[in-house]
């Protein structure tokens, strides 16, 4: 259980921009079920900037998979996790310069390791070269 920071002003758009109305919990469920995530036995709440994951996760992978599917939305500064987990998760989030190699090679010891990161954010990741400053990702751990 934590509170995680995201960039608020990176991550993907689910309103359109301009006047459209305030981020709410139905488009963030309806992004993690796009994204073919599992949330089920879990509640998706947004206060302000800040959104809440509580209940129960199916496994610690879907969690951190939901947590950042929230997360890097346009509009969300925080995820509060009250999801119950024996661990924490790793994340990082990712400054100008950053590649997967490097990445790898600070979190795991070796960058030839990156591709277990980029499966570790799929489907969030589509690519591993398609990664943006600001953007929080999942670092597998052993």
């Amino acid at each position: 259980m934590g509170l995680w920071s995201f960039v608020k002003g990176k991550g993907k758009s689910l309103l359109g921009g301009g006047d459209a109305p305030a981020l709410n919990s139905t488009a963030l469920e309806d992004e993690i079920a796009e994204l073919g995530l599992d949330a089920s036995g879990m509640q998706i709440s947004v206060e302000g900037d800040t959104v809440k994951v509580a209940g129960a996760a199916v496994s610690q992978e879907m969690k951190e998979k939901v947590i950042l599917a929230v997360g890097n939305v346009e509009g969300v500064a925080a995820v509060e996790d009250d999801v119950p987990s024996a661990t924490d998760p790793v994340f990082h989030t990712v400054v100008p310069g950053d590649t997967l190699w490097g990445i790898s090679a600070a979190t795991l010891g070796n960058g030839a390791r990156y591709e277990e990161i980029f499966e570790a954010n799929k489907p969030m990741l589509s690519h591993p070269d398609k990664i943006y400053p600001g953007q929080v990702l999942r670092i597998p751990q052993d």
